[in-house]
């Protein structure tokens, strides 16, 4: 299994740089990681981790191999999560494959959990975005002795975690906020593909803080399909016929930022409308920079490619003594007051970037 690398936009192709684990050797050769070693990660331990082995007081070990099955592989989501298992298997001496479907069809993603098991993976990560078709896949894999830890989407079956977003108080939290916005009327609710449990939970959750804010919104969702291209035409295909709509939000990454192109394009802010949304795509940054668009949320994708390979590679190390642990990945508001950083920045964290950099940040660190 070959490692592979996140979907760029060209905008992204131009930056492109050496990859971590080229840039790790470089360091590695020239010294430019020796003052690791007041950590206790000394130099040895470093170039193993570059070529396989152990890093730090980490023993010698296989360069294990993981497996991430996603749901929408090519999208542009979760470029910072595959750069997040990237980071991770190269500073753990790992390797990573990422397969799946394309368009949320989860017989293809069973296929892909299937040839994992048949490969010898040493490990899976896969978005359970169904809530019955990976029950069985996932057992096998356990039966095989493979770890299977769930990221970005979750069922409550036997895998060991889930690494990613608590759904269901975001979509509360979501559905709050832009119940606080409006006295009434018609809101839209956009989501890519009904039923999924990586964003059905968030609708579940708008809809409840909605009905408990005791106004008369009337939601109505819908469905804008997995693909970016989709969603653009299918939010504003309903946008021209519910001109009178109060407020729209969205609950996945692509929707979200469709409805800050059509907030934009049609200078609905200015007229009361209100809008919000999930993730962090640069179209949605730029909306809300420009006044178009009032929040979206944060989940940190990077952080759900990256913790799970620690929890993958931790169960490994330790023959499942430890590891699996749920993480939730976050919930933070990003409004026009807080989004300059993020367009200051290019970085491998919100996957806008393929180079390694270190962010410097000063000032006090505020929590909404």
């Amino acid at each position: 299994m070959k490692e592979q690398h996140p979907s760029l936009d060209e905008e992204t192709m131009k930056e492109m740089e050496p990859s971590r684990r080229a840039l790790l050797r470089r360091a590695v050769g020239t010294g430019a990681l020796a003052s690791l070693g007041a950590l206790g990660l000394g130099m040895p331990g470093l170039a193993r981790a570059a070529d396989g082995g152990g890093a730090g007081n980490f023993p010698e070990h296989p360069k294990w191999k993981f497996v991430f099955v996603n749901h929408v592989t090519t999208n542009p989501f979760f470029v910072a999560t595959q750069y997040g298992i990237e980071d991770a298997c190269a500073l753990l001496g790992c390797t990573y494959q990422w397969t799946g479907s394309q368009k949320s069809i989860a017989s293809e993603m069973v296929n892909s959990i299937n040839a994992a098991i048949a490969g010898g993976a040493d490990g899976l990560a896969i978005a359970l975005v169904d809530p019955n078709a990976f029950n069985n896949p996932v057992d096998r894999a356990l039966q095989a002795g493979i770890p299977v830890i769930s990221y970005n989407a979750d069922v409550d079956n036997h895998r060991l975690a889930y690494v990613g977003q608590d759904l269901f108080l975001a979509g509360k939290a979501l559905g709050a906020r832009i119940a606080s916005m409006v006295d009434g009327g018609e809101v839209a609710g956009f989501i890519a593909t009904p039923g999924q449990l990586n964003i059905q939970p968030r609708l579940d959750g708008a809809k409840e803080a909605i009905k408990e804010s005791g106004k008369n919104i009337q939601l109505r969702e819908v469905a804008t399909g997995p693909t970016v291209n989709e969603e653009v035409s299918r939010v504003e295909s309903w946008y021209l016929g519910h001109k009178d709509v109060k407020a729209m939000f969205a609950v996945d990454a692509g929707s979200t930022m469709a409805v800050g192109k059509l907030m934009q394009k049609h200078n609905l802010h200015e007229q009361g409308v209100r809008a919000g949304g999930l993730d962090m795509l640069p179209g949605t940054l730029d909306a809300i920079k420009a006044g178009a668009m009032d929040f979206t949320i944060d989940q940190q994708p990077y952080l759900q490619g990256f913790y799970t390979v620690l929890e993958l590679f931790l169960f490994k190390l330790s023959g499942g003594l430890t590891g699996p642990a749920n993480i939730n990945t976050g919930l933070k508001f990003v409004t026009q007051e807080s989004v300059q950083p993020y367009l200051d920045t290019k970085t491998r964290f919100e996957g806008n970037s393929r180079q390694p950099q270190l962010v410097k940040r000063s000032g006090p660190i505020t929590v909404e």
